[in-house]
């Protein structure tokens, strides 16, 4: 067993969650309080928010021993949501493999203006087909899903294990039989007309790669960040393309860098001579662009 807690003493479960805390807290994790909150509860069997509720009950040599070896994860880099294999987004609970990134709550203001989008064209009951290009965990598609009782999404990616990780999530939150898998590459992969396209693709600088955190850096696959020496690479061709799939009057609809919006409009314009909208998150970042094809 760890010395990780050995000068502790862990009388019951408020003991051994300040523990933790006190553990990631001096190792200056970003998020000390949620991370060891998460774990603790994990390793219980618990739901988070009910982790106050089990204060006094008392730690079994079974979960002294999960939640070491979570926090010896933790304090070597890496993330909760790899350590645990899954990642709660949009209150939808996705399993996690080495082809998908994490679902991050930024990427939910993508799903907030899809919907926004879609109220304004029709409604959520409206039968839509829509397209998510990089789907990775599924998470975006199957959070629209969930909102769109009556919705279709054709969901591509290039990497099959990163397509079998959404399918599964598909089935595991109830949305398979609207769920359609497919492998390919960005928009080649189509072929008929949607109401609406949205994706999350790469859009990090390949030179700015190197300078990431060590979470993203070891945990992250390159594939779903390197978005090419300006960032742009995917941005051209879901722009340039989205046309031919595209209905008229629908929508392109993508999260993007937090100083990409300027230059996004402006390849908006050169491309399809189209005006770009752009959407904040709750810290007034730019966090989406929406292209809206006539």
């Amino acid at each position: 067993m760890s010395d990780l807690f050995e000068n502790v003493e862990l009388r019951n479960v408020q003991a051994l969650y300040l523990a933790v805390r006190s553990l990631f807290r001096d190792a200056g994790l970003a998020e000390a309080d949620l991370d060891a909150r998460v774990l603790t509860a994990e390793a219980l069997g618990i739901e988070p928010r009910n982790l106050v509720l089990e204060y006094d009950r008392e730690i079994s040599t079974e979960v002294l021993a999960v939640i070491t070896r979570y926090a010896e994860e933790r304090l070597a880099g890496k993330p909760v949501g790899r350590i645990l294999g899954k990642r709660e987004f949009w209150g939808l609970e996705f399993s996690l493999s080495q082809a998908t990134l994490e679902p991050r709550p930024d990427t939910e203001t993508l799903v907030e203006a899809t919907l926004a989008f879609c109220q304004a064209n029709g409604g959520f009951d409206k039968p839509w087909v829509f397209a998510d290009i990089g789907t990775g965990t599924g998470a975006i598609a199957i959070a629209l899903l969930s909102e769109l009782p009556n919705a279709i999404c054709v969901a591509v990616d290039i990497s099959e294990e990163a397509l079998e990780t959404a399918r599964q999530n598909a089935a595991n939150n109830g949305f398979e039989s609207r769920f359609i898998p497919v492998r390919g590459s960005y928009l080649d992969a189509l072929n008929g007309t949607f109401d609406f396209v949205v994706s999350n693709p790469p859009y990090i600088r390949s030179a700015v790669i190197e300078g990431l955190s060590h979470e993203v850096k070891q945990h992250d696959p390159m594939l779903a960040l390197d978005g090419g020496d300006d960032g742009l690479t995917a941005y051209k061709e879901l722009i340039g393309n989205a046309k031919r799939v595209l209905k008229r009057n629908s929508g392109l609809l993508m999260e993007i860098g937090f100083d990409q919006a300027e230059e996004l409009s402006t390849l908006a314009r050169e491309l399809v001579e189209l005006e770009v909208r752009c959407e904040h998150d709750l810290a007034g970042q730019p966090r989406v662009i929406v292209v809206v094809f006539p």
